[in-house]
């Protein structure tokens, strides 16, 4: 519960701030005596479509810690996390990227990456997952979650929900001036937008922004193929990942929190809203790759 306060917390002042420095320029002055001036409402939905997506990614990695209770590893306090610090320098000098901080949360096995640039992530795995898992899968989990950062996954998946959300806030006000003028059809007075505008542009915002989140799951379903074969890759052979997977086939997963979740080793609930594919059709496709 406290994440999820945490999380809609964060999203409420970023979308705040963002609606007064609107204010601010002008920019959402796209209601006029003569009718809808969309390139006002372009550029409104521009900053506030993408100034949300940017600024949720440059606090990324503070807000991950803070929501999962990661301790960074400063200094390594047994041979455990000397091994996984010295195993993620490792991976992360093959996949040609800084070493990213590396961290511990308590909680069911699971695994993130996040940061806003690919040169000072944030790499951090549960108790659970460390406590259920072998050295070798272990590090096969750190690999795949090392390939997001070498994909730039993080900067990917940003820019795509920064434009989902821009037709978001576009579409909805567009087709809630039209309701609102055919509402008030024969209506002479001029008096901005009517009820019609604001009921439609609430619901819209709400209907849009679901079928917004499906297309950022269906990407970032994909992305996770890419992340395993990476994972592979790194390691010189698939069968760690494949057997790391099977593993978390087995276990009751960890949930993370929603800013940091597409990014998990596991994760999402449903077919059309999962951030990750089913366990089953990624060893698949592993198995089925050239090695």
């Amino acid at each position: 519960m406290k994440r999820i306060l945490l999380f809609i917390l964060t999203n409420v002042l970023v979308v705040a701030v963002l609606g007064i420095v609107a204010s601010l320029l002008g920019v959402n002055r796209y209601l006029t005596p003569n009718g809808l001036n969309l390139g006002s409402l372009l550029g409104f939905a521009l900053i506030m479509g993408f100034g949300g997506a940017i600024i949720s990614l440059l606090i990324s990695k503070p807000m991950a810690k803070w929501t999962s209770g990661v301790r960074v590893i400063e200094q390594p306090q047994n041979a455990d996390e000397a091994w996984i610090v010295d195993t993620v320098r490792r991976l992360a000098d093959k996949a040609q990227i800084g070493m990213p901080e590396v961290g511990i949360f308590e909680g069911d096995p699971n695994a993130f990456a996040t940061g806003a640039f690919k040169n000072s992530a944030l790499v951090a795995v549960s108790t659970g997952l460390l406590q259920s898992m072998t050295h070798e899968e272990i590090e096969a989990v750190l690999g795949h979650e090392i390939a997001h950062v070498a994909n730039g996954d993080m900067v990917t998946m940003t820019l795509i929900q920064g434009v989902m959300n821009t037709f978001v806030v576009f579409l909805s006000r567009v087709i809630g001036y039209a309701v609102d003028s055919f509402l008030r059809k024969g209506d002479d007075r001029s008096s901005g937008p009517g009820i019609g505008y604001y009921v439609s542009t609430i619901v819209l915002d709400i209907v849009l922004g679901f079928a917004a989140a499906m297309v950022v799951a269906w990407f970032s379903r994909h992305r996770e193929y890419r992340a395993d074969a990476g994972a592979a890759q790194l390691m010189g052979r698939k069968q760690p990942m494949i057997n790391a997977l099977a593993r978390l086939g087995g276990l009751h997963t960890g949930e993370l929190p929603k800013s940091v979740a597409a990014f998990g080793i596991a994760g999402g609930i449903g077919q059309l809203f999962s951030t990750h594919p089913p366990i089953e059709q990624r060893i698949a496709a592993l198995q089925n790759a050239q090695s």
